[in-house]
């Protein structure tokens, strides 16, 4: 059985916020395979997904295809970088089953934040969380891909 999410967007922001913040989403569909955002790429956009499975990915030495960091399904945040200058992604995302979701135009967003402190500070918690999830999922694989293992040279 899994364990809800504690950084889905029901978990975290109030119906209120959730509201405010729907009312400005946009319905996309990813095809299975479909690169969502590539690192290093303007980061204009983020999501919700509605349904499916998203990979997010960092590149690794040595490897042709990037390493998996983390899976989101429904109601996760995809993409945080959109929220902090330069905005661009820091990690590649990929649909790896056909996804539904919502899109935000991060323009428009951070405006929205800028305009209602207490909506902004909701946002703004709401992607700080995600973020130090989603490190500390980086973090967790990259040691999975690079720690020594035990026993190994022994």
């Amino acid at each position: 059985m899994s364990t809800p999410s504690p950084i889905r967007i029901a978990a975290v922001l109030s119906a209120e916020h959730r509201g405010r913040l729907m009312s400005h989403a946009r319905e996309v569909n990813f095809p299975e395979g479909a690169r969502i955002f590539d690192e290093g790429t303007p980061s204009r956009s983020f999501w919700i997904v509605r349904s499916g499975t998203v990979t997010l990915q960092i590149p690794v030495s040595g490897r042709r295809r990037p390493a998996p960091v983390e899976n989101l399904g429904p109601g996760e945040l995809v993409g945080w970088s959109w929220l902090f200058p330069p905005y661009v992604w820091q990690l590649s995302a990929e649909a790896m089953t056909p996804v539904r979701a919502y899109e935000f135009d991060a323009t428009s967003v951070r405006m929205l934040m800028d305009a209602d402190p207490a909506f902004g500070s909701a946002i703004g918690h709401w992607v700080g969380r995600v973020l130090a999830m989603r490190l500390q999922q980086t973090r967790t694989r990259l040691l999975d891909l690079y720690a020594p293992r035990a026993g190994a040279g022994l």
